[in-house]
């Protein structure tokens, strides 16, 4: 499948739902919408949700990758090898 140039394909490493910006979307919604208050019903939910929405809309801003990929391909790599590491620290220590 052939992409349009305005759109570019990423590829987010497995249990590395912080690069998604699909994520990062939700993110934004919860942090600046849903846990603000408490709502009396789904519908008083679903009316602020759509009322951030028209909001965002009149002044959309991009996400902008912050970090370099690999950059943070090696972050990744680095924690799984100290995970690995904690791993056999702790079979050790309970044997």
């Amino acid at each position: 499948m052939t992409l349009p140039p305005r759109i570019q394909q990423h590829f987010t490493p497995t249990s590395s739902s912080w690069l998604n910006l699909v994520e990062r979307f939700f993110r934004d919604l919860t942090q600046e919408v849903v846990r603000e208050g408490s709502f009396e019903s789904v519908p008083a939910l679903v009316r602020t949700i759509n009322v951030w929405l028209t909001e965002r809309n009149r002044q959309p801003q991009r996400y902008v990758w912050r970090a370099d990929g690999a950059a943070i391909l090696e972050k990744i790599t680095r924690a799984r090898i100290k995970l690995e590491e904690i791993k056999a620290d702790t079979s050790r220590t309970l044997h």
